[in-house]
């Protein structure tokens, strides 16, 4: 009788229905580099290893998925909690390869200033993210009389994993990021911007990463979606680890978003954006053709001497013989945040077929081997 209930009911439980391509829960523990055992660079980092380590700096994301072929979204950094048109901010650009879409760059170029949040997104939604940012800055408390606004969006191409044509990301998400912007950690990999991003043919994202110099911080954010040959803390792992999709040269983008609270002007803020690029180079970025790479800097020094009252012109700046440690600092920290996209962010099913997450236990046994 005992078997034959058995039988009975093993006959009658349906078994669950397979996925066809079945993704791991939101909360999978993935190890940011350190968490890992790897040091990148020779200098401590601050509190939260994070660009949010920037008194003041705030991050947020509004992540866009839906159904089995939108994987997008928007990421924003917030310079400080003030109005940002009233209370301007020191900046620079720096293009290492003008292949992209960066809304805003002519007048920090020319004025050396920053008056909105940075907003990062997909290719085709820089448009409908920069009217969204517009109105948002035109609505603040203060701004009634504004007639003009200079917004400042960049991107990276998601289209291998995202239904980019569709332009998924609206007004809401922009409102909705900011919203959610904050001080303390960042969530990184696949979340806002880098939802759909593919980095050295894995699964890419946002990655952050700080570094302290003397009183100084220099943090960095960054939205990976270009090729290469993965290089982690000088181990060319890109040899014996090789990614299921890998990614065509003219393949890639990068932005990188740079905060310090160093008063610097814009010259040397442009000159720290530059070395941005030398981090990006260690971990083995190919610099293609098709691969749009812009650093954005600002300094929070100017803000933080309004808020204690301090006039808002005048006040020293940082001399040129200062800024090696800084320097160095920049280049560590974007080593460290382009690495960190990587061993944050999961597998990815979306538009156009699927890309793995990196598998951080086989990098670091790498690392350790050499």
């Amino acid at each position: 009788m005992k078997l034959l209930a058995a039988l009975l009911l093993a006959a009658c439980t349906v078994p669950p229905a397979p996925r066809a391509d079945p993704q791991p829960p939101a909360d999978a523990a993935r190890l940011r580099v350190r968490q890992a055992g790897i040091v990148i660079g020779a200098l401590p980092t601050g509190p939260s290893n994070a660009i949010t380590d920037v008194a003041g700096v705030a991050v947020g994301h509004a992540t866009v998925v839906r159904g089995t072929a939108v994987r997008t979204g928007v990421t924003v950094v917030v310079p400080h909690s003030g109005n940002l048109f009233r209370d301007k901010v020191p900046a620079a650009v720096f293009v290492a390869n003008g292949f992209g879409k960066l809304v805003g760059s002519t007048q920090i170029v020319e004025l050396g200033e920053l008056e909105s949040p940075i907003a990062l997104t997909n290719t085709l939604s820089v448009g409908r993210v920069a009217d969204a940012l517009v109105g948002h800055v035109l609505a603040l408390p203060g701004n009634e009389s504004v007639r003009s606004v200079n917004v400042v969006v960049g991107e990276t191409n998601d289209g291998f994993l995202n239904d980019i044509r569709g332009r998924h990301v609206g007004a809401e998400h922009l409102e909705q990021a900011l919203r959610n912007a904050r001080g303390g950690p960042v969530v990184e990999g696949g979340v806002g911007a880098g939802a759909g991003t593919v980095c050295f043919g894995w699964k890419g994202g946002i990655g952050t990463a700080s570094r302290r110099v003397s009183e100084f911080t220099v943090g960095v954010l960054v939205q990976t979606n270009f090729g290469g040959a993965l290089t982690v803390a000088g181990v060319p792992v890109h040899r014996t680890l090789r990614a299921p999709r890998r990614q065509r040269t003219g393949d890639g983008s990068c932005m990188i978003v740079i905060a310090t609270d160093a008063p610097l002007g814009a010259r040397n803020l442009r000159r720290l954006a530059a070395r941005a690029f030398a981090g990006m180079a260690r971990t083995g970025a190919s610099f293609a053709n098709g691969s749009g790479d812009y650093a954005i800097a600002f300094s929070t020094a100017t803000s933080q001497r309004i808020r204690a009252g301090a006039p808002r012109s005048g006040g020293p700046v940082l001399a040129n013989p200062r800024m090696s440690p800084l320097f160095l600092a920049v280049a560590e920290a974007t080593e460290e945040a382009i690495l960190n996209s990587l061993f944050a962010a999961r597998r990815v099913s979306g538009a156009r077929g699927v890309v793995e997450a990196l598998p951080v236990e086989r990098v670091v046994a790498l690392v350790r081997g050499r």
